[in-house]
């Protein structure tokens, strides 16, 4: 007679070892799944910025308006400054 037919495994015994096999398979699934996305993923430090714009002085000027810093005489004498161009020393 065989050893292992004395010892029987109860149905715990079996629901255990089913959901311990499942467990194991979703844990190496995961692994896999998340290896990959890291792998494809693009990484930030190659990534390359474009330099930003400049702000228009126009909207510096605006927004120095709305945040209250000038007044409404002011902008107006600055943005006309700004439209006239450069000024020249005679």
């Amino acid at each position: 007679m065989m050893f292992w037919y004395d010892h029987d495994v109860s149905g715990w015994g079996w629901f255990a070892m089913s959901a311990g096999m499942i467990l194991f398979w979703a844990l190496i699934i995961t692994v896999v799944v998340l290896l990959i996305r890291a792998l494809n993923s693009p990484h930030e430090h190659t990534h390359v910025h474009a330099p930003a714009t400049p702000t228009p002085p126009e909207d510096i000027l605006r927004e120095r308006l709305a945040r209250g810093e000038i007044d409404e005489e002011e902008y107006r004498r600055r943005l006309n400054a700004l439209h006239a161009g450069p000024l020249t020393k005679t």
